[in-house]
């Protein structure tokens, strides 16, 4: 009788997502059995939850440790964008609150839903079987679909959900048929596995199931990236989702996805690299030329904030065409910047904005800069790093990505991201313009800062900058989380 051998349990690899997982499920009951229409408090526990894990997580710096027969590894590269994830849910959280209560749609399930996003980006981030991965992808998938249209009398966060949960599940199809075609050629749908097995039967790299797998996992890890010409679901989700949850998923979701699309394709598809840099090379630029040119041309903020964002998925695809450590540490330091700078810009928009999104237009910000001056400045600031201007983290961010372009022989590459950057100027200066150079037409006072919005906007604003000017030791750190 053949005995079947049970593989070994290492809890502790993925502690940080039992924990975040048991937190979250213990606020779904705290919302339910403490009455109030005052929610407040979800968020300060969830916060204190986030904490916590980021602690586990960090504690597991160092050696990589794999469980539960390879599915899962904690290693670097997963600590690090682990805190990338906790950063971004941390920040979104502070900014909900406000948002929610003059919306009017305070619901206490908000932040469960938000952690549970947060588990399954983990799950991404450090998941090496194509199965866990899948998994962590649809754990994330399916709250984002109820914080997209979870502002349920608003006619556009109901289509922003629908929107999104239609394409989503779409993109899903892709990945999943991908991940099948390549366990169908490779026999297992381990990373290593494949990987090793393609070393060992190098035909296989021209057999067609095994390269149309290859090309369908890209496509469907572009859509989730907001990768041109996968971007499409992007500007209507990220307008019509309530502000904070349009934060939140420009950020730590696009960073999940990132770090799925690398730990995939450097280690299952090595002996394709040279053609799936090539694909890279041509996601890289269309997604940056037409994020940035669409962007030009939008009047609601978080419409452009939405193009820009598709914009800056294609100058962190630059790092990722590089296929070198460079590139990698790149991307890991621009996805950890952009969560400042990004949801920080956001933070700035709920301020602004009245009930029903009123007055989201770049001209409803004539004056701004004469009415309330520190808000401005502390936008501008977001506005220059998200542009790219030093001294601030963007700039860093995007002279380490086109460095590590022009290292692999992508000078071509370097020089048009360069010039996309360079038209990006426009339309975030064009914010500026209207805020310091236009009269006002609004005195703005409604737009006091609450102190959970004004604790992140601290946040961002000192990281964007610190981040900017002392990049040493967070840059080490991704290079050394890239020493897979």
């Amino acid at each position: 009788m053949e005995t079947i051998a049970m593989p070994a349990i290492n809890l502790a690899v993925i502690m940080p997502e039992i924990l975040l997982s048991c937190i979250a499920m213990v606020l779904l009951l705290v919302n339910v059995f403490v009455p109030g229409k005052n929610k407040a408090y979800l968020g300060y526990l969830s916060i204190i939850g986030l904490a916590v894990t980021a602690a586990s997580a960090v504690g597991g710096w160092g050696p990589s440790v794999s469980a539960f027969n390879g599915s899962v590894v904690q290693d670097n590269y997963a600590i690090f964008f682990k805190v990338i994830f906790i950063i971004s849910a941390g920040l979104a959280i502070l900014i909900a609150d406000r948002y929610m209560v003059q919306e009017d749609c305070n619901h206490g399930e908000l932040y469960p839903m938000v952690l549970f996003a947060t588990v399954g980006m983990m799950l991404m981030a450090s998941g090496t079987d194509l199965m866990v991965i899948f998994l962590g992808l649809e754990l994330l998938s399916i709250p984002l679909y109820i914080l997209a249209g979870w502002n349920r009398d608003n006619l556009a966060s109901n289509e922003a959900g629908l929107k999104y949960f239609l394409l989503g599940a779409f993109s899903t199809g892709f990945l999943l048929y991908g991940m099948a075609l390549t366990y169908g050629a490779t026999g297992s749908t381990k990373i290593q596995a494949i990987s090793a097995y393609v070393m060992g039967n190098p035909g296989v790299a021209s057999n067609p199931l095994f390269v149309v797998g290859m090309l369908l996992i890209a496509v469907g890890f572009s859509f989730k990236i907001a990768a041109a010409p996968f971007h499409m679901w992007t500007p209507d989700v990220y307008q019509g989702a309530p502000t904070p949850m349009t934060a939140f998923m420009s950020a730590g979701p696009k960073a999940a996805g990132f770090a799925a699309f690398i730990r995939v394709m450097i280690f299952a598809f090595p002996m394709l690299r040279a053609e799936w840099s090539d694909l890279l090379w041509v996601l890289a630029v269309l997604t940056m030329t037409v994020g940035n040119i669409i962007a030009l041309s939008q009047d609601n903020v978080k419409r452009m904030l939405a193009y820009s964002s598709i914009a800056h998925a294609g100058y962190a695809l630059v790092g990722f065409a590089a296929v070198n450590a460079e590139g990698a540490a790149g991307i890991l330091f621009y996805m950890l910047s952009y969560a400042f700078m990004n949801i920080g810009a956001f933070g700035v928009i709920v301020l602004i904005t009245k009930k029903g999104e009123v007055n989201g237009n770049v001209q409803d910000l004539a004056g701004f800069g004469h009415k309330k001056p520190l808000l401005a400045m502390v936008l501008s600031i977001f506005l220059f790093s998200l542009a790219g201007m030093p001294p601030t983290a963007g700039f860093i961010g995007k002279f380490y990505l086109f460095s590590a372009a022009i290292k692999a022989g992508y000078v071509w590459l370097a020089i048009i991201g360069v010039l996309n950057s360079a038209a990006s100027l426009y339309y975030y200066l064009r914010v500026m313009v209207f805020m310091y150079m236009k009269d006002p037409t609004e005195d703005f006072e409604w737009a006091g800062a609450t102190p959970a919005i004004a604790v992140c906007l601290l946040v961002a604003v000192g990281a964007t900058l610190i981040l900017g000017v002392v990049p040493g030791t967070v840059l080490e750190l991704a290079q050394k989380a890239v020493q897979f």
